[in-house]
């Protein structure tokens, strides 16, 4: 077993996962997993830039992570960074800071790259499942992106868009430097529109019709499941592998579609950092349940986290 710390920084969140990790079958033993809300994307769609609040709310979380992955003596440490250090022209300085406090520097992967690692994590504890058929379509809807990989023991396809729930909410649910709240039906359909186009060029790559199981990843399809469980607060074990019907996923969404930003506070298993944009993030979701015609998804809490794990083993070897 080898102990390796993998950290995922992406558009809206930061997170760390310490485990110990055998590379030859990919048995993780988890050791510490949190997450922050960083939103390190913010305002990148507008200005192509990381604002200097949003570096420094970053900074501010990897020097947290650093006294844990110290404190817990992990062996090696690999950080993945996502959609909005792919897209901002000062991306350099992001990197700089976090080889300052990790001492690592972070691999600005591609969309494709981002997409195995999300599926490797998702999928090794599933492909015992009798119940669940192949092959498997593992999305997972982030910040400012979403990865569509479909494959039954390895990857058959990938292909990320830029469309996630911070992305979206930026684009279409902001009207004169505010969220609309609730956002009109206008916005709604043109989120709509944008969404439809996005999963247009993610089928030009994969057949998204092909998949027997949809898998669905990170917080915007977490949340869902926690609010479908009518869970009082985050309960990672009660959400890991739930299986959320299209029914249920289309009413939420309705739901948060149609709420003010006090109705969705209100609802307790709801980070305050996904306040603004799970709205975005549940259309995504039902949007490709609709397309790909799947009666339910299988919420998975390992996701490109464990598969940054898995590989960093594999690096110290």
């Amino acid at each position: 077993m080898k102990r390796v710390a993998a950290v995922d920084c992406g558009t809206n969140s930061i997170r760390l996962l310490v485990a110990d990790v055998d590379p030859s079958t990919g048995e993780l033993k988890e050791l510490d997993r949190r997450m922050q809300i960083v939103r390190l994307g913010q305002g990148v769609d507008r200005t192509g830039r990381l604002a200097p609040e949003a570096l420094e709310r970053t900074f501010a979380a990897c020097r947290e992570y650093a006294a844990v992955i110290k404190g817990l003596g992990a062996q090696q440490v690999r950080f993945v960074a996502t959609s909005a250090s792919r897209d901002a022209e000062n991306r350099e300085d992001f990197v700089r800071g976090v080889v300052d406090i990790l001492g690592v520097r972070p691999e600005v992967i591609t969309g494709d790259q981002e997409a195995e690692f999300s599926f490797n994590g998702a999928t090794k504890e599933l492909l015992g499942r009798a119940d669940l058929a192949r092959p498997f379509l593992v999305v997972d809807i982030g910040g400012g992106s979403t990865e569509f990989v479909l494959g039954d023991e390895a990857v058959r396809a990938a292909r990320s868009v830029d469309v996630g729930c911070v992305r979206m909410t930026e684009r279409h649910l902001v009207h004169g430097g505010e969220i609309t709240d609730p956002p009109t039906a206008r916005q709604v359909d043109a989120m709509k529109a944008d969404i439809a186009a996005a999963l247009d060029r993610a089928e030009e790559t994969v057949p998204l019709r092909e998949a027997a199981t949809l898998v669905g990843l990170a917080g915007s399809v977490t949340t869902v499941a926690g609010i479908a469980l009518g869970l009082e607060h985050y309960d990672s074990d009660a959400i890991h592998h739930a299986r959320v019907p299209l029914a249920k996923v289309r009413e939420i969404t309705e739901h948060l579609l149609s709420s003010t930003h006090a109705e969705r506070a209100a609802i307790p298993v709801l980070h305050p950092g996904r306040i603004d944009v799970i709205a975005a993030g549940a259309l995504v979701l039902l949007s490709i349940m609709e397309r790909t015609g799947a009666e339910e998804v299988v919420v998975s809490e390992h996701d490109i986290l464990d598969g940054i794990a898995w590989h960093a083993a594999l690096d110290d070897e």
